[in-house]
């Protein structure tokens, strides 16, 4: 039996595996959170993450990220981000209990930092691109939970057009971003002018460089 078969007989919780091209993996699951619990969750995070509005510089002229960002690790932890380092923010109780429910379901791997991205409407957006930052490890799983509104979610392969897909990420719901998938895989958050209400997202990593690696 492999991991992830026992994974899925000795829990309620399922994934849905999608196998991609190029040794990646998208795993699903609809309701990692129930709506109450991922309720109290986003209310918790939306009033009291002390959100950061960072800037881009695009052909020398300073453009604000259209969306909201905080970084959270373990003491003494920085990040690279816009190409400036910042320090982290020390977990939360919160945090670190989500950490310890997506790692229950993922054994094998262990996070030592998250990003939250607070998208304050469907004009906020993330654009096509790769988590495969500096300081990230090779190859990383990034573990990303959605919370509030349900936002579209975008992958495409970097050079074979046509291979993509779309995914509704619903409140609570858990998308698994494995193997390679950084690697030949890209993915965005589109505009949405329908959508009026706000998404947290919370994207935990492995970051290689951080002291103790945790």
């Amino acid at each position: 039996m492999d991991l992830f078969t026992e994974l899925e007989e000795n829990s309620e919780q399922k994934f849905e595996v999608y196998p991609l091209k190029d040794d990646s993996e998208i795993w699903y699951m609809k309701h990692f959170l129930k709506q109450k619990e991922a309720n109290e969750y986003f209310n918790v995070f939306y009033n009291t993450v002390e959100w950061r509005q960072e800037n881009i510089e695009i052909y020398g002229k300073i453009h604000p990220y259209p969306r909201l960002i905080a970084w959270f690790g373990y003491e003494g932890q920085d990040y690279v981000y816009s190409g400036y380092r910042r320090s982290m923010k020390q977990w939360t109780p919160e945090l670190l209990s989500l950490k310890q429910k997506i790692e229950t379901l993922l054994p094998w791997h262990k996070f030592n930092s998250v990003l939250l991205n607070l998208y304050r409407n469907g004009n906020d957006k993330v654009a096509w691109h790769a988590d495969h930052e500096k300081d990230t490890i090779e190859n990383p799983l990034i573990a990303s939970l959605s919370l509030g509104a349900t936002r579209r979610f975008d992958i495409k392969h970097r050079t074979e057009p046509g291979l993509e897909m779309k995914f509704e990420l619903e409140n609570g719901s858990l998308i698994i971003m494995k193997d390679a998938f950084q690697h030949y895989w890209m993915h965005q958050v589109p505009v949405q002018k329908k959508v009026t209400e706000a998404r947290i997202n919370l994207t935990f990593r492995k970051i290689g460089t951080v002291l103790g690696n945790r």
